[in-house]
């Protein structure tokens, strides 16, 4: 246990650097690009398409299937081969991906947002095709990754995103030096090939430094003609039902970002970049707390030891709970005054930073759910199921388009794009009870009455201090002469 609280101490360091630097690039993104303009809307648009059509061709099976295969092949005299093979195979496959989306680019944009004007759409697909080689960047950094968390170089990768951060930061302050605005009118080709460019080359950057800790870790960054010899025919049939999931999630992505974008101008940044706050926390503690313990259960899997991948899952879910729950109380008590602290200059107007806040504090309700929803789901990923996973993501991804229709019938505009957040925190909740209940009749046990005694008690304690929280933030805005509605 020392030795995880060790690990993690280093990973929760890099990842928090990590994180800041991705904060501070989304800070100047807002600032140069503006918070509520086409031109953002148009930007975010087209940067989650190859971050999107990643998760669905591979994203999903590294966790699901890369991870724990490479961990259980790692003490075999030809574990390199077989990553190597592995990279070639993820390289040859992404390559002809990227190709078809580049073409496609049009009709991605068309599919994943609605209301766009024609200025704004070809500025969308210019972006698109240009940051399509994402993809293969993307894949290539996940399988180095893998084989890093494999032998035991679990921070390594956390530092990875740091090199994208600074690459894309500089490239906004860039745009705004040469005189870019958020006016997708004024935008010349020039600082449009900055924009396009400088957003990939980040992604590149991240790749590179990956490569540069494999080698240092003694993996030889070699590609193999033929890359047959790695199982591919089973590695394809448990990854399958994890593309399965990560379809139904990406559905929820789409029906999100058209209904988001048609909300009005500059909504689909709004949700964007409270979605972006909102899996800060999570990715610092969360996803240093998951990739600890996926391959610490990976092996007690393999060992079959049911009571040692319970002691893993209740460590990692009582961590996490107990570090995020005053997270998730600060995010729905001061989301609006943390948004316009943060994006309310610039480009960027006061009502659109609120709204963010506004949707921000809807999201926080999601955060504890979900933290816990993706832990219990590595441990199906440790025991090698794949399939319990993905029918319960897909019932979850079911739940939330169901939730967010209903919602858009009943509501539009900026009142929307806070019901999306919130439709979010009910179908995780959902989610962490259904994956709950399965995961103790697969394993026995899953330590529920310490879970809950923590749980509960982390609860508590974050209420009383958010309420502690809004009394203080009222009495500051009531001196100031603000108001509640300041933040509405």
């Amino acid at each position: 246990m020392s030795e995880l609280l060790r690990t993690g101490r280093a990973m929760a360091i890099a990842t928090t650097v990590s994180r800041i630097t991705g904060f501070l690039r989304a800070l100047v993104l807002v600032t140069a690009l503006g918070m509520g303009t086409r031109l953002l809307d148009a930007y975010t648009a087209a940067n989650v398409a190859p971050n999107t059509i990643y998760e669905l061709v591979m994203g999903g099976a590294v966790a699901s299937v890369v991870v724990p295969l490479l961990v259980r092949q790692a003490s075999r005299p030809d574990a390199d081969l077989f990553a190597q093979r592995l990279l070639s195979l993820v390289v040859y496959g992404l390559g002809a991906v990227v190709i078809l989306t580049v073409i496609a680019a049009p009709l991605i944009v068309d599919a994943t947002v609605s209301g766009f004007s024609p200025p704004q759409r070809h500025v969308a697909v210019l972006f698109t095709r240009f940051f399509m080689p994402q993809i293969l960047f993307y894949g290539v950094s996940a399988t180095l990754a893998a084989v890093l968390n494999a032998r035991g170089r679990l921070a390594a990768p956390m530092w990875a995103p740091v090199a994208n951060n600074l690459v894309v930061t500089a490239t906004g302050l860039a745009f705004v030096l040469v005189g870019g605005t958020g006016h997708i009118e004024s935008l010349t080709t020039g600082q449009a090939l900055l924009l396009s460019v400088g957003t990939s080359a980040g992604v590149a950057a991240q790749m590179t430094v990956l490569a540069f800790a494999g080698r240092r870790a003694g993996f030889r960054l070699r590609l193999h003609a033929d890359p047959r010899g790695i199982g591919v025919r089973r590695i394809a049939a448990m990854a399958g039902w994890t593309v399965a999931s990560v379809a139904a999630a990406q559905a929820v992505f789409v029906v999100c970002s058209r209904l988001a974008s048609h909300a009005g101008a500059g909504m689909l940044g709004v949700y964007s970049n409270a979605s972006m706050i909102f899996q800060l926390p999570y990715g610092v503690i969360a996803v240093t707390v998951i990739t600890g313990v996926l391959p610490r259960m990976s092996r007690a899997a393999g060992r079959r030891d049911l009571a040692g991948v319970t002691t893993d899952l209740s460590h990692g879910l009582r961590l996490t709970g107990v570090a995020l729950a005053p997270v998730a109380a600060a995010l729905i008590v001061l989301g609006p005054a943390l948004t316009t602290l943060m994006f309310a200059h610039g480009n960027t107007s006061p009502d659109a930073a609120r709204l963010t806040g506004r949707t921000l504090a809807a999201y926080g309700l999601a955060l504890v759910p979900f933290a816990g929803y993706q832990i219990m789901l590595r441990a199906f990923y440790a025991l090698g199921d794949t399939r319990t996973p993905a029918l319960i993501s897909v019932g979850v991804s079911a739940v939330t388009v169901t939730a967010v229709l209903v919602a858009s019938r009943f509501t539009g505009g900026a009142r929307l794009v806070i019901a999306l957040a919130a439709c979010t925190a009910v179908a995780y909740t959902a989610g962490l009870l259904v994956t709950a209940l399965t995961l103790r009749h697969r394993l026995g046990r899953v330590d529920g009455r310490r879970l809950l005694d923590v749980h509960v008690r982390s609860l508590a304690a974050a209420t009383v201090a958010g309420l502690a929280a809004a009394a203080v933030a009222h009495a500051v805005d009531g001196s100031l002469g603000a108001g509640p509605g300041s933040a509405a």
